[in-house]
Formats: structure tokens, C-alpha cells, sequence
């Protein structure tokens, strides 16, 4: 079976208010995105110049000024701040509201968001572990109408979530790892991952993963959406595309210098001596777009048919109006069909 390719546009929501955000949202799908993402962070990941607008409430505003365009999380942690019965509720609540349209897309989570509350930051292992438990429940909440669950991390009793969606919400689990792949093969309906990383990493170990999980269930190769967060910075002025980056330099630190790091502050400062090469490393920097679209295509030549494009820089609506002018048409001539 043929996938179609799909387009989209991830929310910055560490680095704009909830009001800019949702026009850029807006216009995204104007210009001819398919989906709109948005992270859901407590904290951003830079003090001076970050925000952190609530995701959930900001996807109900954007949805009652949409019409077309999937809305999602890239991605939720449902298993610290949020128990996993009240994303259950709210996602369900969102999949009324704009039946067809809505993704939860999931992760193990970051100290970032959590550790500010005064819980404990756990090792890789347990956060898996709350992962795998909290969708277990939030699935039994949308399939059955009266719940008792009593696991090594939640509970509920006679829980019922009322208000469902006649279809249930899409669950896409976010990866980096093999462990979360395989579980996002066994159960879930996407994957999600972000670019910009070693391509063995790709090739070699997270989609064999995927696979894996896949056969594991009886599935089909194409049973399960495939999204990569792909980060790009496009201007016809090489200067200004690499100079977009710098906001987004903790995006290069490697896990052992971010890992634990729960203040905005203490982020900003172990990036600010990044030379901008480095806080570019990321990202698919380029002037011209025959040469942008070749090196994004390398993704979907590797099977990934989902793209949602992040873009650093600060002017989000001239982005949008070049890459709905320039870059989404020639992906679209290039993987119709």
C-alpha cells in the first residue's frame, strides 16, 4: 500500500506566546501543512526570550480556528505532571471537539519538566516502565466504561471518561531509543523521532526497532504512521539561516551535558559559549531549495512519510510563506504517489 507523504509544522512553544503561536498555526495550514505539532513543556529551554504556553488548552484554541490540519503533541510526558486518566480525559475531550484531527503523541519525558514540581527524576528504565503502564490505562479508559486499575505506578476506581470520540485518539510514541521503537512498533499507531542525528542511528538501530516491534504484533510494515521531527533552517541568505540557530543550541548538547538539568537558566548558560556551528549541527541549514529538498528527502527515502519541519528562526510567518511557496510543492512533485 502506497503512504502518502504529509507535511507539517512543528509549534515552538518554548519559544513564542500561545497567541503568535496559534496564528502561526494558522497560516501553516493556509499555506498547505497537513498537521500542526506542538511540544508541551513546563519550562522552555532558554530563559531569555523562552515561553511555555499549556499545550492542551492552546490545541482547543487552534482547533476552533482550523478546519483541515491534524493537531498534535511532539510530544506530551503522560506520567509526571499529567496522571495519565486526566490526558485521557482531555484528549478524548479534543477528539470530540475535532473528531479525525487529533494526535497524542507521547514520550518518556525531561527533568526540564518535571523535577521543578519537586518530583523525583528516575532512571531510563522506570520512565519506560510509567510509559508503557500509563498507556496500558489510558487505552482501558477509552475502550470501557467503568475502570479499576491498579498498576505499579497509578490507580483508579470505577473510573469512566464520558465524553469519547467514536473513534479513539491516535497514540504516537516519540523514540530516540530502541526500547520506546520496539513499543511504538508492538502498540502504538505512529513514531515519532527528530533529525539532525548520526544516520546509522536511523538506519541501523531505530528502524530495524520499529520492525522488530512490528513483527513482534503481526503487523504490517505500513501498520503505523512514521513521523520525523525534521529541524531545518531555509533562507536565501546563508548568514541569516545559520544565525536562526543559535536559540536552539541545547539542542546540540549531547544527553550526558543536558540530562538532569531542570532550570531554563543553567540551560542557557551551558549553551552560550556554543559556537554557532555547533547549535546548527542540528539542522539542515541551505540557501537553495533543490539542494534543502534533496537533503530532506534522505528521510523519506529511509521510510519515514510523516515530516513536521521546526524551524528556529524568530520571523515564523516568512518561513512558513517560503517553505509553502518553495519547499512543500517540489516534496510533493518529487514523492507523489
Amino acid at each position: 500500500m502506497s503512504i502518502p507523504l504529509r507535511l507539517g509544522y512543528k509549534a515552538s512553544a518554548e519559544q513564542f506566546d500561545p497567541a503568535a503561536l496559534a496564528d502561526f498555526a494558522v497560516l501553516a495550514e493556509e499555506m498547505g501543512f497537513d498537521s500542526v505539532f506542538i511540544s508541551d513543556h513546563l519550562q522552555p529551554w532558554m530563559h531569555e526570550g523562552g515561553h511555555a504556553p499549556a499545550a492542551l488548552p492552546w490545541l482547543g484554541a487552534v482547533g476552533a480556528r482550523t478546519s483541515r490540519v491534524l493537531l498534535g503533541t511532539s510530544v506530551l510526558t503522560p506520567t509526571f505532571r499529567y496522571h495519565p486518566a486526566v490526558v485521557a480525559q482531555a484528549f478524548a475531550t479534543l477528539g470530540v471537539l475535532y473528531p479525525g484531527r487529533v494526535i497524542l503523541g507521547v514520550g518518556t519525558g525531561e527533568a526540564l519538566n518535571e523535577v521543578t514540581l519537586g518530583m523525583e527524576w528516575p532512571e531510563a528504565p522506570e520512565r519506560f516502565q510509567r510509559l508503557k503502564e500509563a498507556l496500558a490505562l489510558i487505552e482501558r479508559l477509552w475502550a470501557e466504561d467503568r475502570v479499576t486499575f491498579d498498576g505499579t505506578y497509578y490507580r483508579v476506581e470505577d473510573a469512566t471518561i464520558y465524553d469519547r470520540p467514536d473513534t479513539p485518539v491516535p497514540v504516537y510514541i516519540g523514540a530516540a531509543g530502541p526500547a520506546a521503537t520496539r513499543l511504538a512498533g508492538r502498540i502504538a499507531d505512529g513514531f515519532i523521532t527528530t533529525s539532525g542525528k548520526d544516520p546509522a542511528l536511523y538506519s541501523e538501530t531505530l528502524l530495524p526497532a520499529l520492525r522488530e516491534g512490528l513483527e513482534k504484533a503481526g503487523r504490517a510494515s505500513d501498520a503505523i504512521d512514521t513521523l520525523m521531527e525534521v529541524k531545518v533552517s531555509y533562507h536565501p541568505d546563508h548568514a541569516t539561516a545559520l544565525e536562526k540557530t543559535r536559540f536552539w543550541a541545547p539542542l546540540a548538547l549531547t544527553p550526558e551535558e543536558k540530562t538532569g538539568v531542570h532550570d531554563p537558566i543553567e540551560m542557557q548558560r551551558r549553551t552560550s559559549e556554543l559556537p554557532i556551528e555547533r547549535a546548527a549541527s542540528r539542522f539542515i541549514v541551505s540557501t537553495d531549495p533543490e539542494e534543502h529538498v534533496e537533503r530532506i528527502a534522505r528521510y523519506v527515502e529511509l521510510g519515514f512519510r510523516h515530516l513536521v519541519f521546526h524551524d528556529p528562526g524568530e520571523d515564523q510567518a516568512e518561513f512558513l510563506r517560503m517553505y509553502g511557496a518553495e519547499i512543500l510543492p517540489r516534496l510533493r512533485a518529487r514523492f507523489a504517489g
